[in-house]
Parts: structure tokens; sequence; C-alpha cells
């Protein structure tokens, strides 16, 4: 059985160029990145589950005034097994982010560049080459016949560009019945060129906005304000300390270590001859599971009153994005285990489970204590001039997805 799925598998070359034709000739860009959502290609993708033999194809739509028919919406098709005590569910998603810089393109980023196995296009690696991967594994297997003990089913979901709030997120939260206990997941979102790395965990996420006021007044005459942008850059390089007070390292992770770094400046005074009585900079501080987002912030907190005393200023902080890490996923789990047999079998490496400094939608489904593999072989392209993806990697993943399920079968 598997044979002949992975030699339709390799037959559907074509099949696969033409939906990723199609697909990124419909640009889902969410209304906060100036599109209209996922709505024209929902349609789109519905159309093509409707040729093959799902036993069921669901929308879940997601409210938002400002997208196409004023709703986000997320598509769940259902293969049945011989019994329905769980489900494998493959989870990709349809939206993608806006080709940037125009003139740094070598083609038009939504229409398809072939050269020899590459596909180029804006969304042809993130989340176009999980998508085509998973339609061509329920296509090879249901014309093969094949129907595995458990349900095997896809969901695509809207909105993993800008927070999953009318996807994964909302899905997880308002949904949830959809899932069984027994169920688990693979996510193709994330990976590396030789497809060896499986993501199970993620550190937890604290963005913060944070703003120093003093008083503004003339260079020439510094005494007669408060020198904001001095306080707070004290302030940026006493954060450094946050290093010192959460040192726990974790070899899962790439860096080991948690991390707290200063990112983005705004703009404060526009003139050289006047002190700004307003500074505002952000840290992004990416936390390792086994501390408390809390105690961070209220580190963070105990630095700042320092600077406070020290300059005569006050310092107040807005979070930007704050999310507590997930619990892992078991890398004894089952689904970890028929995936890393299929890819010794398919790409002939070693796999490795770690773990990443930033979120996923993962998280949405381990928070619902159902174990997830973040998987797929990709050139890491995404959100860059020139996306692209490779053929064979649309292939090779496709196999990877029917092995593993072929081996949780066993």
């Amino acid at each position: 059985m598997k044979e002949e799925i992975f030699q339709k598998i390799d037959s559907y070359e074509d099949y696969a160029v033409q939906l990723q034709k199609k697909l990124v000739s419909i640009p889902a860009l969410a209304p906060e990145n100036g599109g209209d959502g996922e709505y024209e290609k929902a349609l789109f993708l519905e159309k093509e589950l409707k040729k093959l033999k799902f036993d069921s194809i669901e929308w879940i739509n997601v409210p938002q005034k400002e997208a196409k028919n004023g709703m986000r919406p997320n598509l769940v098709a259902r293969y049945k097994g011989k019994r329905n005590f769980k489900t494998l569910w493959i989870m990709a998603h349809m939206d993608i982010v806006p080709p940037g810089e125009l003139s740094l393109w070598n083609s038009n980023p939504y229409e398809l560049k072939i050269e020899e196995r590459k596909l180029i296009a804006r969304g042809a690696e993130d989340n176009h080459q999980a998508i085509i991967a998973a339609f061509l594994m329920f296509r090879a297997m249901m014309e093969s016949g094949f129907r595995a003990d458990f349900d095997i089913s896809l969901l695509l979901c809207a909105d993993e560009e800008t927070g999953s709030g009318y996807g994964a997120d909302y899905i997880a939260e308002k949904r949830s019945e959809i899932f069984g206990k027994d169920d688990m997941f693979l996510v193709p979102d994330s990976g590396t060129e030789d497809g060896s790395k499986i993501e199970v965990a993620e550190k937890s996420i604290l963005w913060l906005k944070i703003t120093t006021r003093g008083k503004q007044c003339h260079a020439s005459r510094p005494s007669l304000g408060i020198n904001a942008f001095r306080a707070g850059s004290d302030l940026v390089v006493r954060l450094k300390k946050l290093y010192e007070f959460f040192p726990e390292k974790n070899e899962l992770f790439e860096p080991p270590i948690s991390t707290f770094e200063p990112t983005k400046k705004e703009h404060n005074v526009p003139n050289v001859n006047t002190i700004p009585g307003e500074d505002v900079f952000y840290l992004d501080c990416r936390i390792l599971p086994c501390y408390a987002i809390n105690d961070v912030k209220e580190k963070i907190s105990q630095i700042s009153k320092e600077i406070e005393e020290t300059y005569s200023v006050k310092i107040n902080f807005c979070p930007v994005q704050e999310a507590q890490a997930a619990p892992p996923t078991d890398p004894d789990s089952p689904v970890i285990k028929a995936l890393k047999k299929a890819i010794k079998e398919v790409y002939k490496v070693e796999p490795r489970v770690y773990g990443i400094g930033g979120g996923t939608v993962a998280a949405f489904f381990r928070r619902l204590n159902l174990p997830v593999a973040v998987y797929a072989k990709l050139n890491e392209t995404a959100h860059q001039p020139n996306e692209f993806c490779i053929l064979d990697n649309i292939l090779g993943d496709a196999k990877i997805f029917a092995t593993t399920a072929l081996n949780l079968d066993r």
C-alpha cells in the first residue's frame, strides 16, 4: 500500500504545480495587511476538496467586518477511518503576508515563476507547500483505497500571519468540541533544509512597549528639563541584568537560554537642540518555560524603579504580546515516534526534536493537551522576496504525512 501511495504522489507533479499556480494568484491577505481575508482562497480550496472523496467539509466562519463577506473562513475536511476513535489532523494556513518591497522581486509575486524545481511566488512555501502536500497525500490515499483505523482530517485555518484570532486560536477556544482527547496534529509550518528537525516546544513570549517620561526643554539648558532619552538608554543597558536573573539553560531550545533584547526604537524629538521629554523603545523577551512571565515582569519593574529614582522620570509598560509557553509535546508521544520513522525512511536523515524561541499555532492545540509535531522540509524563504518552495519538498512532505499515518495505523 505504501509503495502504491508513493507512486501516486510522484505522479502528481503537474497537479501540484497547478494547485500552486492557482493558490499564489489568490492573495489571501488579512485586512490588517491591506487585503480582504481568505474567502476567495477558501472557495477555491473547497472546490478542490470536493473533487476528492472527503466524507465531510465544514466551514467555520469567524466574523470580521473588514473581511470579504464579513468573515474569516476556516475549512475542516474529514476522511473517515475504519473506526472513529481518534483523528490525525494536518493543519495548514491559507493566509499569506504582503510581498514587501516589489523592487526586490524578480517576478510578479502573485504569478507563479518556475525555475527548474523551484516554484517562486509569495506564499509558495508559507504555507502553500503544506496545503499542496496534504492534498497530494489525501488524493493518493483515496485513489489507492486506503483508510486508516482512525480519521485523518485537514484543517485549513485563517489568520495565522496576524495572530490567529480568527483562526486556530478561535477554533481551539470556541470550537474545541471538534477535537477528541486522543487526537494528534502535524503542523507543517516550520522546518529545515535537510528535513531533520521536529519542533515540540516553544518559549514564552513577552513583548513590551516601554515609555520613559521626563521633561522637555532646550538642549542648551538641560537643568530645566529631564532627559527621557538618557534615562531610557540607561534602562536599556540595565535590562541586560535579566540574563543574570534568569540564567537557566535547556538544550532542547535554540538558543538554549532565555533572551531579553531591546529592539524597536520610536522617534522622539525632530530637532537636535531639544531634550526629549518622552522616549519609547521595545523589549523582546523569549523566556524558557521554567520561568513565569510575571516573574520576569517583576524584575523589569524593579530595574525600572531604580531608573525612576535616579533620573526622576516615570516609566510605563504596555504589553504588545504576552503568552506563557504551552506544555511541550512529549518526544515519546506516538505522533512524534511515527514521524521520526517516516523522516528516516523518506529523507534518509536522523530526526531530532527541538524547541523554538517564537510562538506557533501549535501552542493553541498543546494547551488542549493534544500532541503536536511542527514539521516540514523547508528552505526557510518565508516572508522573503522571491519566496520559493522546491517541488521535491512538496512530494517528500506528502510522503512524510502518508508514512506517519501508516506508522500510526500499525
